[in-house]
């Protein structure tokens, strides 16, 4: 059975980013159902994974990170409003078999994503 996970990487430290609250929604016509709520630990990662087993189907998902919020209690001095506040990434899973790894490598003016395992 397949999994979703997910990790943070702040590239202005150089470390992973701890701390940072993230929100997985399921994404239908009729909107968005919010799925978990969950906080990164000291690595960077949930201590779980978002989704497991059959918990996991093929559709679309958004993980929603509160980048801004983390940069600020890291004393990051930021714009107002920020540049880069919430970070969503939307994304499908086509084989609810397989692991989905979904990384965020994050600073306060940029952010990237990649499709690991």
């Amino acid at each position: 059975m397949g999994k979703l996970s997910t990790h943070v990487l702040d590239i202005t430290q150089g470390k992973p980013g701890a701390g940072v609250k993230l929100a997985l929604y399921a994404v239908s016509p009729q909107g968005r159902e919010l799925l978990k709520n969950d906080v990164t630990n000291a690595d960077g990662r949930c201590s779980t994974p978002l989704l497991e087993g059959n918990a996991l189907k093929q559709g679309k998902y958004e993980l929603v990170f509160s980048a801004g919020d983390y940069f600020a209690g890291q004393g990051v001095a930021l714009p107002e409003p920020r540049f880069i506040d919430e970070v969503t990434i939307a994304f499908g899973v086509a084989h609810a078999d397989q692991n989905y790894h979904v990384p965020l490598v994050v600073s306060p003016w940029a952010y990237s994503t990649y499709r690991g395992s």
